[in-house]
């Protein structure tokens, strides 16, 4: 005897429903899955993701290793990696006819450059999978009905029902999933921003837009927040991985302090206050004549230098050779530890991640099924699971996906 067609619905057009979607159709394809989207476009994050160039994942592939990089879902994550790793996403991709690259720092894009080769490609194996696409239509409400099946009420008041249920809504853009999960019995977490850059109003600072710093050492004063990597100078203060980085692990805290704190940046991490001292005696020695604001110290930038030659009280023609200790000194100071106001917070313009969201410990992460509610599944950033910035809530969302859509097919 033949199994009776399912219809499954998955709320949220975006990376994690659609590749539940394109795994569940493709694992049992007398299924019916059908994609209810609230807006016009699918897959919009995708779209302007990386620049519009999508950073599809991360080349981390050890599964432990790659779970590091999550600051919500750390734990949680560690099996669904080992079943869906970046390696299978790498691999999935290129059998659907898109091959990705590994940048220097590990991010992983489609060798297009172009985040509409990876939107192309899952709309293609959606179809041809047989996934009904449906733009406009978005689920208000949720009910379980006696027969343990599904009744969903869309906007125009259409009502549908469905044996399988999957809610990948994103994170704090749409507050429609987190509402539909609470009703059917789920606690959520309250979403704050993850990834985000601070505003700084330092007059020095604001004269240095578009400065970049190769690596600095940056942490929030009075917590235990620190962070290495890249640093980007911006138009409102300072963004690029290690403040992105420090957002996200610290996106709770943060959000205590209302986005009010002091940052400190140790400018040259790799150096000690008593070698950059050293450094400071040897050019005295070797060029004495030469002006201190033409002698950044290798990798600052020049512009940079020169602002903090300013801060520290050295006149535009001071000469190493007439250079006052205490000036040499208070210099070696805010290399070590420049000390910055911030006064709110603007989100990473790639990137819309929260913290927060369905709790982990409701989900059974071995079906991305609900603990509370059978039938019901979840996928992608609807989670309390976040990454950092370079491919990893991405990776999250396919890993997630695959798992939910294979365990709906069965």
């Amino acid at each position: 005897m033949l199994e009776s067609k399912k219809q499954i619905a998955i709320v949220g057009g975006g990376a994690a429903g659609f590749f539940a979607a394109i795994a569940g159709a493709r694992a049992n394809p007398r299924n019916q899955i059908s994609i209810y989207e609230r807006g016009s476009e699918f897959l919009t994050k995708v779209r302007i993701s990386g620049g519009g160039r999508c950073n599809v994942t991360y080349a981390c592939f050890d599964p432990r290793a790659m779970s590091e990089r999550y600051p919500r879902g750390e734990r949680a994550l560690i099996s669904p990696l080992n079943r869906f790793s970046p390696a299978d996403t790498v691999a999935w991709f290129e059998a659907h006819g898109v091959k990705l690259k590994t940048e220097s720092d590990g991010r992983m894009f489609p060798v297009t450059d172009s985040s509409r080769t990876i939107i192309d490609c899952l709309t293609r194996e959606a179809r041809a999978a047989g996934v009904r696409l449906l733009p406009r239509k978005a689920v208000e409400n949720a009910r379980v009905t006696a027969q343990s099946r599904f009744d969903l009420t869309l906007s125009g008041g259409e009502t549908i029902c469905c044996e399988r249920l999957l809610l990948a809504t994103g994170g704090s853009r749409s507050i429609a999933g987190a509402e539909i999960a609470q009703s059917l019995g789920h606690t959520i977490l309250p979403p704050v921003p993850s990834l985000f850059s601070f505003h700084v109003s330092a007059p020095w600072l604001r004269l240095l837009p578009g400065v970049a710093v190769p690596d600095v050492e940056a942490s929030v004063q009075g917590t235990r927040l620190r962070e290495t990597g890249p640093l980007l100078i911006t138009h409102n203060g300072v963004s690029g991985p290690a403040i992105l980085k420090l957002s996200a692990w610290g996106a709770r805290i943060l959000h205590g302090l209302d986005y009010r704190f002091v940052l400190e940046v140790n400018w040259l991490p790799d150096f000690s206050e008593a070698e950059l001292r050293a450094q400071m005696q040897s050019l005295r020695g070797s060029n004495p004549n030469r002006r201190v604001h033409n002698s950044a110290f290798a990798p600052l930038p020049a512009r940079l230098w020169e602002q903090l030659a300013l801060a520290a009280g050295i006149d535009r023609e001071t000469r190493w050779t007439s250079l006052p200790r205490s000036n040499a000194n208070e210099l070696c100071r805010l290399l070590a530890s420049t000390q910055l106001e911030v006064n709110g917070k603007s989100l990473n313009k790639e990137e819309f991640v929260t913290c927060g969201g369905v709790n982990l410990r409701e989900i059974d992460f071995k079906r991305m099924e609900s603990r509370i509610t059978p039938g019901l599944f979840f996928a992608g950033e609807l989670l309390d699971v976040d990454g950092i910035t370079g491919g990893f809530n991405f990776q999250a969302a396919w890993t997630t996906g695959w798992i939910a859509g294979h365990a709906m097919a069965r």
